[in-house]
Formats: structure tokens, C-alpha cells, sequence
């Protein structure tokens, strides 16, 4: 399952197969991606008609199981197995010069901004974003550096829940070329967060069939 929230809190949680149908996801794919890089694959339902094509693109594991009479029931990991419950977050009331600090101080380059009052994830602030915010008025840079996070425009951010497929999250950071994922409840409580860097340590101490067989 997996959510997508902005400054107004949730606006989506659904399977991953709706996350793809979304245009406003689809948008945000694109300005993660430049043209060198390659776009996301159209993952959209055209029809109710699909091709094997599209069947493998949903679940290509699943699919090779049920051709092989593999068994299917058999255990797999969900995200909430290597998430770090760590968490670095901000509030919305926190200065654009407090955020850049905690990025250098913990060596980051990304942190969710919950709102101040309700404490809730309402996105994601990136370092080029505060430098970009920064330098952009040399004149005013000190003065623009302690206003707070939520004048910021901040893009709209996918979430996990908990129990999530590994693959399917690994998937999405792959499509959307995501660093990290927030793993956020159903609650919209945020629990971690999991970046590729715990999904290849996954895959490199665990015996490839247990994560992915």
C-alpha cells in the first residue's frame, strides 16, 4: 500500500497498481527524471484488455510463480523489516538555516517536514532545495535562511505503509527515482524510513530467494 501526502495532508492511499494510474504522479516522475535518464514507463490502464506485457510490468514475480507452480505463500519481507525507525524529521515551523544545518550536521540531503500543529507528514525538503531557496536573492540570502519551511512549495511525497511488499517499494524508488521512502501508517503516523542504500544491504546479507523467490 502506498499513500501520497502534500501540505493539505493525505490526498492518496491506494495499491501500487492506482499509483501509477495517478497523472499527478505520473508529473512528478517526470520532474525527477531528465530526458538522459529516461521516463517511467506508462504503467497506466488503457482498457480493461491487458497484454502479457503489462501483467509481467504489474508483478513479473508473481507471474513466473504461478507459470513454474512455484508456492506462492511463501514468506517475503515487507519494508517495515529494514526501515529505519531513526527518523530525522522537521516541522514546518523550523527555519530554512535550522534544516540546512541538521543536513550538514548528519551528512542528509533529505528530511520529511511534518506540520507543526497536527505533526502529520505533509512532505519532503531536499538540500539543493534550501540552497536553491538560499542563493537565489544573494541580496536578502542571510534574512531568506530564517524564514521557516512551510513558505517553501514542497513536492508532493510517496509513502509506504509498513507492510509493503519490498519489492513493490523498490520498484516505486526505481519508476520515480526516489532515494527514500518515508514509511508512514495508516494513521499517517510516520514510523521510518528506507533508502535504497537498506534495500541493497537487504539483498547483499540475505539469500536472494527469502526477498525475492
Amino acid at each position: 500500500m502506498f499513500a501520497i501526502y502534500n501540505k493539505g495532508g493525505l490526498n492518496f492511499r491506494s495499491t501500487i497498481d492506482n499509483l501509477y494510474s495517478l497523472s499527478n504522479v505520473d508529473s512528478l516522475a517526470r520532474a525527477r527524471n531528465n530526458v538522459q535518464e529516461g521516463l517511467p514507463k506508462d504503467h497506466s490502464v488503457k482498457n480493461k484488455k491487458r497484454s502479457f506485457k503489462d501483467f509481467l510490468e504489474k508483478d513479473a514475480t508473481q507471474a513466473y510463480k504461478e507459470v513454474a507452480n512455484i508456492d506462492t505463500k511463501e514468506p517475503i519481507f515487507h519494508i517495515s523489516d529494514l526501515m529505519n525507525t531513526d527518523v530525522i524529521t522537521l516541522k514546518s515551523n523550523n527555519t530554512i538555516q535550522e534544516a540546512f544545518d541538521i543536513m550538514e550536521e548528519k551528512q542528509i540531503r533529505q528530511i520529511p517536514v511534518l506540520d507543526n500543529e497536527t505533526n502529520k507528514i505533509i512532505g519532503m525538503v531536499t538540500h539543493k532545495v534550501l540552497l536553491e531557496y538560499i542563493f537565489n536573492d544573494l541580496e536578502y540570502a542571510e534574512h531568506n535562511a530564517q524564514r521557516t519551511l512551510d513558505i517553501l512549495e514542497l513536492r508532493e511525497v510517496i509513502t509506504a505503509d509498513p507492510v509493503t511488499d519490498i519489492r513493490r517499494v523498490a520498484k516505486v524508488m526505481v519508476d520515480f527515482s526516489l532515494t527514500a521512502i518515508p514509511v508512514v501508517d495508516k494513521n499517517d503516523n510516520i514510523q521510518g524510513i528506507v533508502s535504497r542504500a537498506n534495500i541493497l544491504k537487504a539483498i547483499a546479507n540475505t539469500p536472494p530467494l527469502q526477498i525475492w523467490g
